[in-house]
């Protein structure tokens, strides 16, 4: 019986982790990644080791490098973090906590990873309807770096492995996932969504993504655990 085999993208977050049950639940044996960049709310990696265990990942691994180095983000520098912000404007341009380059860092490890390991498919859990703008969530994004890793690699030009990038999040809104994850057994009560959570990890609760986080568990008609 031939196995499959996948890498999946891990942050700890709601979407991530719902992507890693897709994927499971599709037959894949994952072996997740997840990244120490510097960001500030690097707690998001003890959510992301408690949901690879909980989702039964064949290996999960944390790779540390540091985009403070660079900055130009809220994420990695000591700039504010937006909060309270409506709908509105969280589309009305890119924001201050887009991370250069972030997906497409991400994605390249992702890469290597699968050519080594002998997996042709990489699972990300991107989402292009609620979101804050980020222009690496787009289906044009995604589509490219699919080109570019078959071109880019040994595998992909001797023939061996043709990979695939899944985004199955991409056109979901919030709503949708978190149905999505409650349906798949998701326990959402380990995941992390916070850009600016306090000391002991608690949500702040007005930055962007625990806006995007309230406003789909209130259109899903489900409680949050987290805030329970």
């Amino acid at each position: 019986m031939m196995v499959l085999r996948a890498v999946c993208l891990l942050s700890g977050g709601l979407d991530s982790s719902t992507c890693l049950a897709i994927a499971r639940q599709q037959g894949y044996d994952c072996r997740c990644l997840s990244f120490n960049y510097g960001q500030r709310h690097r707690i998001e990696l003890a959510a992301a080791a408690r949901i690879a265990e909980h989702l039964g990942a064949v290996e999960h691994r944390t790779i540390s490098f540091d985009l403070r180095a660079f900055g130009g983000s809220a994420l990695t520098s000591e700039a504010a973090v937006p909060k309270d912000r409506s709908a509105e404007d969280m589309t009305a341009g890119i924001p201050v906590t887009y991370v250069p380059a972030r997906n497409t860092i991400f994605l390249s490890f992702a890469l290597a990873y699968a050519e080594v390991t002998r997996s042709e498919d990489i699972f990300i859990g991107v989402n292009a309807i609620d979101y804050s703008g980020y222009p690496d969530c787009r289906p044009e994004f995604i589509h490219a770096f699919e080109s570019m890793a078959n071109l880019a690699t040994k595998a992909g030009l001797e023939g061996s492995s043709r990979f695939k990038i899944h985004s199955p999040l991409i056109t979901m809104t919030k709503a949708e996932i978190i149905r999505k994850a409650v349906a798949l057994g998701v326990d959402l009560k380990l995941t992390h969504s916070c850009y600016d959570p306090d000391a002991e990890g608690h949500p702040c609760e007005r930055c962007d993504s625990c806006v995007l986080r309230r406003k789909g568990f209130a259109e899903a008609g489900i409680g949050d655990p987290l805030l329970a």
